[in-house]
């Protein structure tokens, strides 16, 4: 099962330096296949994401994501960019520029026309109970999804626990994505 670590601003500081180093050490003991650079309130997010992309180039099987900016993934050589839910009409253009595009979606149609518009996956939440994120969806929906689509569907929210992401596995999910659980 594949592992998508989302950074979150909370875990480091805007330090390139520290930034870099904490990165690091989230990859050597997590080992994930996909790593997005998240980071919604950084006002110098383009000087940071640099730095990010660096970073992952340093790991033979890490892929990385550059959050809602398909130019700046784009200009980085990242792998590809990672959609939020409003950005639909953006996956062409990305995909032209030969990214790869990961969408956040929260319905089953979401996931559905991504899938037709040619995103490589999805994310889709949220699975578990997570702050400000509304009722979870749970397993059942996740399974449920998964026999409609055939679209990568990376399980997010809420994912804390191995036993959660055991549950994750046995569903038959491409991976799951996170931001605690690598934080924690």
């Amino acid at each position: 099962m594949q592992k998508y670590l989302i950074t979150s601003r909370e875990f480091y500081t805007d330090t390139p330096a520290i930034f870099r180093n904490v990165v690091h050490e989230q990859f050597i003991k997590h080992t994930p296949t996909y790593a997005l650079y998240r980071d919604k309130s950084n006002p110098n997010y383009d000087i940071q994401a640099p730095h990010f992309v660096e970073v992952c180039r340093q790991f033979e099987n890490i892929k990385s994501f550059i959050h809602m900016d398909v130019k700046l993934a784009k200009k980085l050589g990242a792998n590809g960019v990672h959609l939020i839910s409003t950005q639909f009409d953006e996956i062409k253009k990305a995909k032209e520029l030969g990214l790869e595009v990961i969408i956040s979606t929260h319905t089953h149609d979401e996931v559905l026309k991504a899938q037709s518009l040619g995103a490589d996956a999805v994310t889709y939440s949220p699975i578990f109970a997570s702050p400000d994120k509304g009722e979870p969806k749970g397993i059942e929906d996740l399974k449920e999804l998964l026999k409609i689509s055939e679209i990568k569907v990376f399980a997010l929210g809420g994912i804390v626990e191995k036993e959660q992401i055991k549950m994750i596995q046995e569903s038959g999910a491409y991976g799951f994505a996170s931001i605690r659980y690598f934080y924690s």
